[in-house]
């Protein structure tokens, strides 16, 4: 078999994300990708951020430690169309089973195509025949099916980054056809869950595709083969660790934490998103306070929710009815020397947040759907294990398969999200331990660098198995 490490790894993803030394904490996408890079070298193809009148530019390259961040401008009509139109109001919301959210356009779906033609195109000027090409998210679902369509025979791996839909939902999206035949045109598509791949099972089966099953995780599909299998992403628990017990000696975490005055808190990082379920989550907090009336005062919860998507109208939405019902919610309860809740539309510095996270007696993730979820991972990460805060999880998050040691709530029962963080206050210390010590014995053995590998190793085999004999 080919060694990976004398091949370059090419990354490609919607957005490049250049790491800042300081700033907003990146999202699950670019933690995952920038650990991949940082540990095997290689490039990480995509778009800057910026918009032209004309053509897409050609890729600018610059060179940080050993990775090549290679970007490209994109025209404005067609991003509007590829990524605010069909990608996020067509496949975000049936990918998180949000059927009532799609807004479909078929203009919106020629520009998702015309796109991932310009991505093809663009990445192929600075592909070396050796390259391993490993596509990220839903984005870029037609990417593989446009470079085999132009002579590229480099192994291409998918990663989905988001939940998969079964084929009960699927199909209610307009080009769901193309889609399919598009990922099989991938050596090797990767899911979170074993959920998300026995959801895109029902879709292959289905006589658009009529694949066959054979054993290890290969599919047959027209013209060829395809492994599909579970790979969870993971993060570097030792550098979150490391960072959380450094972060709680800056002044901004010990400002945050003498303001508490010596109550709990209850910490949220979510982007504005429908998906996370941020009103349900304030109104589940209504619900302790209600239930439980001796947490009032005592307990304070701090909401992070970063903008996102700015002037897509479903967002702002949302952020307005955060802003609402966190003041209506803080207006009932609050006393002269204590707000219920602590509203942050704002991203803060990773070190910053993970100093957060080390000093929050609840950990409230509870989204409605979500691939997996790393800021789950990440608040587990940096607690002390000498007395660990506890993490309340959705257990329709993709987190929940492996960090069962968590309190486990369904994010759509007001009174059991609040019966989960008044388990999680009062847990005795040595329980939490207990559950702490499982939970990041999971994350160490299906961290960053077992996730990267195993993907990798995987489009290798694919490459070797392929080969005529």
């Amino acid at each position: 078999m080919t060694d990976a490490s004398d091949q370059r790894l090419v990354i490609v993803s919607n957005r490049v994300a250049r790491p800042k030394k300081k700033g907003a904490a990146a999202g699950g996408l670019a933690v995952g990708v920038l650990a991949a890079l940082q540990e095997h070298g290689g490039v990480w193809f995509g778009w800057n951020g910026k918009l032209t009148d004309g053509e897409a530019t050609d890729p600018e390259v610059i060179t940080e430690e050993n990775i090549d961040y290679a970007t490209i401008a994109l025209n404005e009509v067609d991003y509007e169309q590829y990524y605010n139109g069909y990608s996020n109001r067509v496949l975000w919301p049936v990918c998180h089973y949000m059927l009532d959210f799609i807004q479909y356009d078929a203009a919106d779906f020629e520009g998702y195509r015309r796109v991932n033609a310009v991505f093809a195109r663009k990445l192929m000027s600075i592909l070396r025949p050796d390259d391993i090409i490993w596509v990220h998210d839903y984005h870029l679902i037609p990417l593989a099916s446009e470079l085999r369509a132009a002579g590229v025979t480099n192994p291409i791996g998918f990663f989905l980054h988001v939940p998969f839909p079964s084929y009960e939902a699927f199909r209610a999206v307009p080009g769901h056809e193309y889609l399919l035949r598009a990922m099989c045109a991938y050596d090797v598509l990767g899911f979170h869950t074993a959920g998300d791949l026995a959801a895109f099972e029902t879709c292959v089966r289905e006589p658009i595709i009529g694949a066959d099953f054979l054993d290890d995780h290969v599919i047959r599909v027209p013209g060829g083969q395809l492994i599909a299998d579970v790979f969870p992403i993971g993060i570097d628990v030792a550098q979150i660790t490391d960072l959380a017990a450094a972060a709680t000696g800056t002044e901004e975490v010990k400002k945050m934490f003498r303001s508490l005055e010596g109550r709990d808190l209850i910490i949220g990082v979510d982007r504005l998103d429908y998906s996370k379920a941020l009103k349900q989550r304030l109104l589940s907090y209504e619900r302790l306070l209600e239930r439980y009336p001796d947490t009032r005062s005592h307990v304070t919860m701090m909401q992070i929710a970063p903008p996102t998507r700015t002037g897509v109208r479903t967002y702002d939405e949302i952020r307005s009815q955060l802003e609402r019902t966190s003041g209506r919610i803080n207006g009932r309860f609050a006393e002269s020397d204590w707000v219920p809740i602590r509203y942050l539309n704002k991203g803060i510095s990773r070190d910053q947040l993970m100093g957060f996270f080390r000093h929050a007696k609840v950990g409230l993730v509870t989204p409605v759907r979500d691939g997996m979820n790393l800021v789950a991972k990440e608040y587990v990460a940096a607690q002390d294990p000498a007395d660990p805060g506890m993490l309340v999880l959705s257990s329709l998050a993709g987190a929940a398969r492996e960090l069962k040691s968590a309190v486990i709530v369904n994010p759509y029962d007001r009174d059991d999200v609040a019966d989960g963080i008044a388990t999680a206050l009062a847990m005795p210390l040595e329980e939490r331990k207990q559950r702490h010590a499982d939970m990041i014995d999971v994350l160490r053995r299906n961290d960053i660098t077992r996730w990267r590998t195993r993907f990798v190793e995987a489009l290798l085999r694919k490459r070797e198995f392929s080969k005529p004999a």
